[in-house]
C-alpha cells in the first residue's frame, strides 16, 4: 500500500504512535436534572446498580480526551462525525463587537489552547499530519464493528488525509467522498477557480457498518411525468417497472411466464406471488411489468453530491454565531444515515454543539468534545434551547475539577480587567461572546 511519509512519523524506525494516559473525569457541571432525577442516580450508584446514562460535554484536549474514553468506550461508538482544523493557522483568538459601542472585545487563547496549536502547528504541515494521524488511530479504536467515521474537511488538507486514513481504517473500509457544495462560488477569485464545497469522507470500521440509505423526496415535475397512471378503485398513482433482469447470465431466474420466456428479476414463486397480489401490469406484448405506486415510493437515493442543503447563513434560525457552525440539516443526514435510534454518536471537535444538537433531536446518545471554553458554553446553551433536552454532564479530564469548575462558572475568567473595570459594557460583552463568531 502507498504511505504518506512525514518528518516525526517514525522514530527509531517505528511509527509515533498517540499519547496513551488514561485520565480520570472530574464533573464540572450536571445540567437539566431534577432533583429527583439525582436522587434516583445517588440510590442507584449507592446500590451498587447500573445507572441511567448521561450524555457527556467533555471540555478538554482530544490528546488527552480520546484515551480517556477508551477505557469505558472502546469498540462501542457507533457514529464519529469530526469537523476538525482545516489546518488554516487558527490561534483559538477571536474578536467580537460590543453592542452599542465602537470597541472590539478580543480573546486571547490560553495557555492550555496556545499548547495545542503548537502541537498541531507547530512545525508546519508536518505537525497537522502527525496530529492527525494519532487523532485517526485512537478514533478508530473508540469505533464498533458496525460503525462509521465521517470526516469532514477542505481543500486544504483533505488529500493528505484521505491517504492516513486508508492507512488508518483500510482501503477497503473506504466508503465514500461527499463533496458538500456550501456556497456560491465568490466572483471576485481573481486566479485560480474559487472554492465552493467541503469534503467529507466516510470510512467504515467493517462491512456490517450501518447504512440507512439517504433518500431525497420526488420533486412534483417527477412524479407528474412518471406516476401519471391511476388505479380504477383506489385512485392511487402508479408507474410501470421493468421485471426484466439487466443481467442476463441468470439461468436460474430464466423461465416462461403467461407465454414469455425472459431473465425475470424475481424467482417464478414470488413473481406468482405478485401476480395474485395485482402488482402485475402486463403489455399488448405480454411482457410483466411491476407496478409501483407514488405512495410506497421513498423518494430517490442522494449521490455523493451534496447541493440541496445551504450553509448557515446570517438569518437562520438555528445560527448561534459560531464562524465555523455547519448546518443542522448536514448532520442530520449523516447522523440518519449511519447510525439508528439509542445508537452512540461521538463529537470531537463540537465546536457549535450541531452534531449534539441534532443527535439530542433524533433520540441518539451522545459524546461532543472541544477544547475551546466558549464552544462548551455555546453547545451547552444551544443544547438547553431543545425541548424536553435530557440531563447532561459537562466533564474535564484530569484532577484539578475544583480548579476547572471555577474557571468554568465564571464569566469574566478571560479578560484581564480589575474588578473596577467591569461596567454595564463588561456586562454587554459577556452576554454576547456566545452569539458572536469564533473559530472552530
Amino acid at each position: 500500500m502507498t504511505e504518506l511519509i512525514w518528518d516525526g512519523k517514525y522514530k527509531d524506525g517505528k511509527k509515533v504512535g498517540p499519547v496513551r494516559i488514561a485520565l480520570p473525569f472530574q464533573t464540572v457541571e450536571t445540567v437539566n436534572e431534577t432533583a429527583q432525577e439525582r436522587q434516583l442516580t445517588l440510590d442507584l450508584l449507592f446500590s451498587g446498580r447500573e445507572t441511567e446514562w448521561r450524555n457527556r460535554l467533555i471540555w478538554g484536549d482530544k490528546k488527552y480526551v480520546l484515551p480517556s474514553l477508551l477505557p469505558e468506550f472502546a469498540g462501542k461508538v457507533n457514529l464519529i462525525y469530526i469537523d476538525p482544523p482545516f489546518a488554516t493557522g487558527d490561534d483559538f483568538s477571536f474578536s467580537t463587537e460590543i453592542p452599542e459601542s465602537d470597541d472590539d472585545f478580543i480573546k486571547r487563547p490560553s495557555i492550555v489552547e496556545q499548547k495545542a496549536y503548537r502541537d498541531t502547528w507547530g512545525r508546519g504541515l508536518e505537525s497537522y499530519l502527525q496530529w492527525f494521524y494519532e487523532t485517526t488511530i485512537l478514533l478508530r479504536e473508540l469505533l464498533s464493528e458496525k460503525g462509521s467515521i465521517y470526516v469532514h474537511l477542505d481543500w486544504h488538507v483533505g488529500h493528505y488525509a484521505k491517504t492516513i486514513l486508508d492507512e488508518v481504517f483500510g482501503q477497503d473500509n473506504f466508503l465514500n467522498e461527499v463533496v458538500w457544495v456550501r456556497s456560491a462560488p465568490r466572483s471576485n477569485v481573481k486566479r485560480g477557480l474559487p472554492a465552493g464545497h467541503d469534503t467529507i469522507f466516510i470510512y467504515t470500521r467493517s462491512a456490517e457498518s450501518v447504512w440507512n440509505r439517504p433518500m431525497s423526496a420526488l420533486s412534483d415535475e417527477y412524479t407528474k411525468s412518471h406516476y401519471s397512471n391511476v388505479e380504477p378503485g383506489t385512485g392511487r398513482f402508479y408507474t410501470l417497472d421493468n421485471m426484466i433482469s439487466p443481467n442476463p447470465d441468470r439461468p436460474n431466474l430464466k423461465y416462461e411466464w403467461k407465454g414469455v420466456t425472459r431473465v425475470w428479476r424475481v424467482t417464478r414463486e414470488n413473481m406468482q406471488r405478485l401476480h395474485d397480489e395485482g402488482r402485475i401490469v402486463y403489455t399488448a406484448q405480454g411482457v410483466a411489468r411491476y407496478k409501483r405506486y407514488l405512495d410506497e415510493s421513498q423518494g430517490t437515493p442522494f449521490t455523493t453530491v451534496w447541493q440541496d442543503i445551504p450553509p448557515v447563513n446570517s438569518k437562520a434560525i438555528e445560527r448561534v454565531g459560531y464562524r465555523t457552525q455547519k448546518p443542522e440539516a448536514l448532520l442530520e443526514r449523516i447522523i440518519k444515515a449511519s447510525s439508528n435510534k439509542g445508537d452512540l454518536v461521538l463529537d470531537c471537535y463540537c465546536g457549535s454543539g450541531t452534531s449534539a444538537a441534532v443527535a439530542e433531536k433524533l433520540g441518539r446518545n451522545w459524546i461532543a468534545c472541544d477544547l475551546g471554553r466558549f464552544a462548551i458554553h455555546t453547545t451547552r446553551k444551544r443544547l438547553l434551547s431543545i425541548d424536553n433536552v435530557k440531563p447532561f454532564v459537562v466533564l474535564f479530564p484530569g484532577r484539578i475539577a475544583k480548579l476547572i469548575q471555577r474557571s468554568y462558572l465564571s464569566s469574566s475568567c478571560c479578560l484581564q480587567e480589575s474588578q473596577t473595570q467591569k461596567s454595564s459594557l463588561l456586562r454587554k460583552t459577556v452576554e454576547c461572546l456566545s452569539r458572536r463568531k469564533v473559530p472552530g
